[in-house]
């Protein structure tokens, strides 16, 4: 009973460690773009350094499928999702640009339910109400008249919750592929991404001592992190999983405030609230 029980919990604990480390990563990334690496470019070296640990350690199992067009599309998702994801955090307010990534509920309900197959209750409308509802009263500017983002940032987070949540689906639909070969496919999408936006957007920047050891260690704790996530995730149900993961909004939160003095207003934490609300619906949508 006792293993049974542990079973069902590690994949808990492999998300809310994921959800604990991403809730911090939006800082390293800011160091380097006060050293004047872009976004983009840390992002794909940091990526890379994972990627080559995770080919030294799982080259039998990354290689063993081949070519495939779900790894593929796993890979483009997660690439275009974590661009967005580090160029929002950049530039913009760290919470309001994860409460528009976590809006991600709204778009799993919508994936789930074409992708998976997953049969949803009544709730669904609900949570899709929440979630938009709550978009609509963090974004609502009086003066502008406007509901939409305020800001590149902000649509880059919105965006990148779309992609967050796509990734997200098709991993837990991809059951015939190991979890090295997930994190690979990951990996190689986010250093494709990258590599495109550098020769469109050349950068040209030096790269420090400094910049490098510490894209060495976000490196290995990237291959760390998307193994375990994606052990998570496997083993979660999607609509599940992204109540989890939720708790990176709890770390950002305080790292967002001691590292950056950031905070919000009593609209955003209004509005934020009502898309966190959605993100515990959405858990109890999927009929067992």
């Amino acid at each position: 009973m006792f293993r049974t029980s542990l079973s069902k919990q590690i994949p808990v604990f492999s998300l809310l460690t994921g959800a604990t480390v991403w809730g911090l990563f939006w800082y390293p990334y800011r160091i380097l773009a006060a050293l004047g690496m872009s976004g983009w470019m840390s992002l794909t070296l940091s990526y890379m350094a994972a990627l080559i640990l995770g080919m030294a350690f799982f080259r039998k199992s990354i290689w063993s499928p081949g070519f495939s067009w779900m790894l593929l599309w796993i890979g483009i998702s997660a690439g275009l999702c974590n661009i967005g994801y580090v160029l929002a955090m950049i530039d913009g307010e760290v919470m309001r640009v994860l409460l528009l990534f976590y809006l991600a509920p709204f778009w799993t309900v919508l994936l789930a339910r074409m992708i998976l197959g997953e049969k949803l209750s009544a709730q669904g409308i609900l949570v899709m109400s929440c979630a938009m509802a709550g978009a609509v009263v963090m974004l609502w500017d009086p003066q502008r008249g406007s509901i939409f983002p305020q800001s590149k940032a902000e649509w880059l987070g919105l965006g990148a919750g779309f992609m967050f949540a796509l990734s997200n689906v098709l991993a837990k639909s991809a059951q015939a592929y190991s979890i090295e070969a997930k994190s690979a496919s990951i990996s190689v999408g986010v250093v494709a991404a990258g590599l495109l936006f550098e020769f469109f957007h050349p950068s040209g920047e030096g790269f420090s001592v400094y910049a490098l050891m510490l894209l060495a260690v976000m490196g290995a704790v990237i291959f760390a992190v998307n193994v375990v996530m994606q052990y998570g995730l496997t083993h979660t149900p999607a609509n599940r999983a992204i109540v989890i993961l939720l708790f990176e909004l709890v770390v950002a939160a305080v790292s967002s405030y001691f590292l950056a003095g950031e905070a919000m207003t009593l609209r955003e934490w209004l509005g934020g609230g009502m898309i966190v609300a959605a993100s515990l619906l959405s858990g109890k949508l999927e009929k067992v």
